[in-house]
This record gives structure tokens, C-alpha cells and sequence, in this order.
């Protein structure tokens, strides 16, 4: 279900056709905006029927046994494991809810490509169609291409391969709407 975004912290959607380098994008801005002392959340919209678990560890097998949810847990990490079979699509609402509690100061997600959120999308020619740009929610486009690309004027146009730019603007929009009022 898409529905209106209400939380206390700015989500940012990054938003990309398959191929592109949305995750190794993300590998590389973390830790600069980690660095720059922002604690920042990320979900990531998942296809199908994935796990994270492993046939024969007995989280697995309890999970399969029926446990729902099933929580193991370290003195290092814990993975939380929740069948969700009646529903089409994951609620980013509710998961935004899962991650208030951490007290983030920015909230990155990809893909939920439908949710009213603000997007810095990234495009490469040649990888999917250019109607990903004309979305209203697009805050800023990186581009692989110094071809010309008609945007909006509001829409900030980075490249796609100058992490500094792209971590310079991601940092000046969190900050716009963590001083903004609600």
C-alpha cells in the first residue's frame, strides 16, 4: 500500500533501474556521511522470497518449524525474521516505524520507487527508460552522461561519478530538512 510518508526524521529514495550502481553508490557514501556524524538508517526494498538465513542453523529451522517472528540475536547483532504472507508489497510506513526507535538522522531507501518520498535518482544511458526523471518526487539526478537531459529546474543535476558532489548535496538536503519545521 503507498500512502503519505509521516515521520520525524527525512527519508531520501534513492531510485535506479537494475544495473545501475545503486549499491555501490550506497557502500561508498555511507561511511562519508557516517563521517560527517550523520547516524543514517537504510532500507532496502527486496524481490520476492529472499532469506538471510541458512538451511540447517536452527533460527532457519525454527523459523520454518512456524516461529514468526523469529528473533536470534548476539552480543554483536540481531536479525529479527517475520513472515509477512498476506501481504502484496512491504509497508514502508511500518518500516519506517521499525526504525524510528534508532533515533536516525537521515533514512536512505532503494527502491519502494512508487512512495511519495524525495529521490535522488541515478541514471546511466542505455540502462532503462528516462521516464525515471520525470517522477515529481526527484530531488536530484546523477548522470553517467554530459548528454543534454531536460529536467526541472528545481531538480539538482549531479555526476553520477563524483562521489564528493553527490555526498556534498546529499548532505545539504539532510540538513535542509532536519532545520526545517515540521
Amino acid at each position: 500500500m503507498v500512502g503519505k510518508i509521516t515521520t520525524t526524521f527525512p527519508v531520501l529514495g534513492i531510485a535506479a533501474w537494475s544495473g545501475t550502481g545503486k549499491t555501490t553508490l550506497l557502500t561508498q557514501l555511507l561511511p562519508r556521511l557516517r563521517e560527517a556524524g550523520l547516524n543514517v538508517g537504510v532500507i532496502k526494498h527486496a524481490h520476492h522470497d529472499f532469506d538471510i538465513d541458512k538451511p540447517g542453523k536452527d533460527s532457519y529451522r525454527l523459523r520454518s518449524a512456524g516461529a514468526s517472528p523469529m528473533l536470534i540475536a548476539s552480543r554483536q547483532r540481531f536479525a529479527l525474521m517475520q513472515e509477512t504472507p498476506d501481504q502484496e508489497e512491504p509497508d514502508l510506513n511500518a518500516l519506517l516505524a521499525m526504525m524510528a526507535h534508532h533515533q536516525p538522522d537521515l533514512v536512505i531507501v532503494e527502491g519502494f520507487k512508487a512512495w511519495p518520498i524525495p529521490k535522488l535518482v541515478l541514471y546511466r544511458a542505455g540502462i532503462g527508460e528516462a521516464s525515471i526523471l520525470a517522477d515529481v518526487t526527484v530531488q536530484a539526478v546523477a548522470l553517467d552522461t554530459e548528454a543534454p537531459i531536460e529536467l526541472s529546474p528545481s531538480v539538482a543535476q549531479l555526476d553520477l561519478n563524483d562521489l564528493d558532489a553527490i555526498t556534498r548535496w546529499v548532505l545539504a538536503w539532510a540538513s535542509t530538512q532536519l532545520n526545517s519545521p515540521a
